[in-house]
C-alpha cells in the first residue's frame, strides 16, 4: 500500500534561499521529500513551488502542520495550500444535454484515473438523467431561466453544500454562473470548445469554420466572472483543412474536448496547478 502524502502549493516573493527553508521544515520534522518543483517569474519576482513528502515518519500530526508551516510561511508574504493523499475530494459534474465530457470522466472515474469520488450530477435539463441512474449517481435536475436564475444558484450551492462537494466540473453546462455564484463557490473547471483566447463565448466550431483555421482546439480553465477568461489549466489542439465541415470539426473537437477535460481535472486533483493572478504554473 502506497504511503500517504502531504503535498503543499506556495507562492510568494522571491528571495534567496526559499528552497532550502521549505525543504529544511520538511526535513528537521523528519519528512521525506518524494517530489520537488518550483519555477520563478522574474517578471513579477514571484516564486511558487509544489512540494511533497511521505506522512510516514513525518514528527508532526496532520493539524498540525499547517499552523507549523504558517510561522514560517507569514514572514515570507506566501500564499499557500496544504492537501493530503489520501483525503479524497468530492466532484459535481453540471451538465446540459451533451453527454460526451460526462460520460468520458465518470468512466475515467470508475477505471481509478481521477482520485475522486461522484456523488452528484447536475443539470438544467432531465436528458441524462439516465446516466446517472445507470451509474449510481444521485441527479437533480435544476431548471435555470433569466427569471429564475437567482433561486436557481442559491438551490444549486445548496445541493453543493448537501452533498459536501470540493469541486465543480462545468462538463458542457451551458449555463453563465453569476459573479455572486463563483464568489461563493470558486472550485470551477469548465471546458471551452475553441484554443482560448480565440472564439471565446458561443458556436466557436462555425466562427472557426468561417474564418477557415487550419487547428481547432479545446480549453480547460478555472471558471472567473469573465467569461472564458479564468486561469487556462490544459490546452490541445487538431489539424483541420478544407475539406472538414462544421460537423467535422465539432466531432473532431469533442474527442479534444474529452482529453483536454480530463487532463485539467486530474491535475487539479493531484495538487499540480498553482493559480497566480490570471495564469497557471501546472507542475509535472
Amino acid at each position: 500500500m502506497i504511503s500517504p502524502t502531504a503535498t503543499l502549493l506556495i507562492s510568494c516573493p522571491d528571495r534567496q534561499g526559499l528552497v532550502a527553508k521549505i525543504a529544511n521544515f520538511i526535513y528537521s520534522n523528519g519528512g521525506n521529500i518524494v517530489h520537488a518543483d518550483q519555477h520563478t517569474d522574474f517578471a513579477q519576482g514571484l516564486f511558487l513551488s509544489r512540494i511533497e513528502w511521505q506522512l510516514e515518519g513525518f514528527n508532526l500530526p496532520r493539524d498540525i502542520i499547517a499552523p507549523a508551516f504558517e510561522a514560517i510561511a507569514a514572514p515570507l508574504n506566501a500564499q499557500w495550500e496544504l492537501h493530503f493523499s489520501d483525503e479524497i475530494p468530492r466532484i459535481a459534474l453540471w451538465v446540459t444535454k451533451q453527454d460526451h465530457c460526462l460520460l468520458d470522466l465518470i468512466w475515467r472515474q470508475h477505471a481509478q484515473e481521477l482520485p475522486a469520488e461522484i456523488p452528484l450530477i447536475l443539470s438544467n435539463h432531465e436528458n441524462l438523467r439516465g446516466i446517472a441512474e445507470q451509474f449510481g449517481i444521485d441527479y437533480h435536475h435544476v431548471p435555470i431561466s433569466k427569471a429564475t436564475k437567482a433561486e436557481a444558484e442559491a438551490r444549486q450551492l445548496e445541493l453543493l453544500q448537501e452533498y459536501k462537494i470540493d469541486l465543480v466540473v462545468l462538463a458542457k453546462y451551458m449555463q453563465i454562473l453569476s459573479p455572486e455564484f463563483i464568489d461563493r463557490f470558486p472550485k470551477i473547471i469548465n471546458i471551452h470548445h475553441s484554443f482560448l483566447p480565440a472564439f471565446p463565448g458561443a458556436n466557436p466550431y462555425h466562427r472557426a469554420f468561417d474564418r477557415g483555421v487550419k487547428i481547432i482546439g479545446a480549453t480547460a480553465h478555472y471558471a472567473t466572472v469573465d467569461l472564458d477568461e479564468g486561469p487556462i489549466i490544459e490546452q490541445d489542439v487538431v489539424r483541420v483543412s478544407h475539406r472538414d465541415t462544421v460537423e467535422d470539426l465539432i466531432r473532431k473537437g469533442k474527442d479534444l474536448e474529452r482529453v483536454v477535460l480530463a487532463r485539467a481535472v486530474r491535475l487539479h486533483l493531484q495538487h499540480r496547478v498553482l493559480v497566480y493572478g490570471n495564469r497557471t504554473v501546472v507542475f509535472s
